[in-house]
């Protein structure tokens, strides 16, 4: 801001008064106006319907050719499967709206509570910002879970935005997700048993698959390979479920009270975090014990 002194006389009395004479940045209120401002009217209005529950849904694109040159275990890599909760725990940090997420391989889902008003609920600012977030979250948190293995490429995650209107279609959506998880699974874990303990090629396998139930495939693996399904991992077979819980987190400060010596003192605080279950959320039993995560049907 320039200043300038502008004085006068009168009555034989001189007077001066300090004023801004201009400044060195101005923003005029009409600068941001001019004729070709007509194109936000292209803009497509993409504001999801209330009383909703958005769902942002992410895949891993290309991530079979991503995990061969990578060289994840088959048919599941921990590291990997770790790395995914991790993205995800990132962006339910990020984004508190979030009340579940589930994931399995390489997809994960989000779901913001229905009275958010997240991004005033626009779509695509809800789906690239949990892209954005868990894709820089993966390449980020690589080396946690790989160690010196090499990222050879930077990953990519498609999104899509679905809602859900009550809590019925909700539960009903993360079930879908989940019997996809168990399915997926069983038919892998048998494929790679088949290739890696029974030498079949990959071919071989896929045609000895072909037309069996989840009955037969349970027996093969029991029957020729002495292993039983119903043992094998629950991260494997049910996925991962994220969900904020409140914990108790005890720590240690040093205070000074009056007329005493300064001294360390444990405090106890709740606090709100990301909590990861491998369990059945098709049942009744999780969402019983985890009343807050669905909203009132009758809000």
């Amino acid at each position: 801001m320039l200043i300038g002194k502008v004085c006068s006389i009168r009555g034989g009395i001189r007077s001066c008064v300090v004023r801004p004479i201009a400044r060195l940045f101005t923003c005029p209120s009409n600068m941001a106006k001019s004729k070709f401002e007509y194109v936000r009217n292209f803009e497509t209005d993409d504001t999801c319907l209330k009383n909703c529950y958005i769902v942002v849904r992410l895949d891993g694109r290309n991530f079979h050719r991503f995990a061969e040159q990578h060289k994840f275990t088959k048919p599941n890599d921990n590291r990997a499967l770790g790395l995914m909760s991790r993205s995800a725990h990132s962006v339910m940090e990020e984004l508190e709206d979030i009340v579940i997420a589930y994931g399995q391989s390489d997809e994960f889902s989000f779901v913001f509570k229905r009275s958010s008003n997240w991004f005033k609920r626009r779509a695509s600012k809800l789906m690239t910002h949990v892209a954005s977030q868990f894709s820089s979250s993966y390449v980020f948190y690589w080396k946690e879970f790989f160690g010196d293995q090499t990222l050879l490429y930077p990953p990519s995650f498609d999104g899509r935005v679905v809602l859900y209107p009550s809590n019925r279609n909700l539960k009903d959506y993360l079930s879908w997700r989940q019997a996809d998880c168990h399915i997926n699974n069983l038919y892998n874990t048998v494929f790679w048993t088949l290739v890696q303990k029974g030498g079949l090629t990959t071919v071989q396998a896929e045609d000895r698959l072909k037309g069996t139930l989840a009955a037969d495939k349970n027996e093969i693996l029991f029957s020729e390979f002495d292993i039983n399904y119903n043992t094998e991992s629950a991260l494997h077979k049910k996925g991962t479920t994220l969900i904020w819980e409140k914990r108790d987190e005890t720590v240690t400060k040093r205070l000074k009270r009056p007329n005493e010596e300064e001294k360390d003192v444990n405090v106890t605080r709740s606090r709100r975090k990301v909590q990861a279950y491998h369990c059945d959320i098709i049942g009744d039993q999780f969402w019983q014990e985890h009343t807050d995560i669905l909203e009132d049907d009758n809000c």
